[in-house]
């Protein structure tokens, strides 16, 4: 069996393929607060043995691991002519301007400037952000807000799947 030539260009984008995909996890800093948990699990059972103790710690870590796990579990992705975001999927149609945001202006889209309405999924812990426009007059939502780590690059890819 031969091997094939490789292709000349880019391979176009498939369809299925995310032309975006980012999960925003936890930051390692509330690991380390979840390995603290546990061994406070574990202080707590101290006074009982050696069984209890490690019954408690293990307990705690995993409650709280679970628990960090699972806020730092959201994810954005732009595919097959969707944003999905979170629980949220939205028709890329049915978007406007999008708009990075740098940290000052993140902060002031999720306090102050906030609309009750918007769709928002936001982390503290991501200083950027992404703001769209919702165009569907069917719709009351003005705007989506995103926390994102690369704004640039979802604009971007909402602009090339609007395109």
């Amino acid at each position: 069996m031969q091997p094939s030539a490789p292709s000349p260009g880019p391979s176009p984008v498939s369809p299925a393929a995310p032309r975006f995909d980012e999960r925003l996890t936890a930051p390692r800093s509330w690991w380390v607060i979840v390995v603290l948990i546990g061994l406070s699990g574990a202080l707590i059972m101290f006074p009982l043995g050696t069984v209890p103790m490690l019954g408690g710690l293990i307990a705690a870590a995993v409650i709280a691991g679970v628990v960090v796990s699972s806020y730092g579990s959201a994810r954005i992705r732009v595919v097959a002519g969707s944003l999905v975001a979170g629980d949220a999927r939205i028709p890329v149609a049915a978007l406007g301007a999008a708009e990075a945001l740098d940290a000052e202006e993140a902060r002031a889209w999720r306090s102050h400037k906030a609309d009750p309405r918007a769709f928002m999924l936001m982390r503290s812990y991501v200083p950027g952000a992404v703001r769209v426009e919702v165009t569907d007059p069917a719709d009351p939502t003005p705007y989506v807000y995103l926390s994102s780590r690369d704004p640039e690059a979802l604009v971007a890819a909402l602009e090339a799947e609007r395109a």
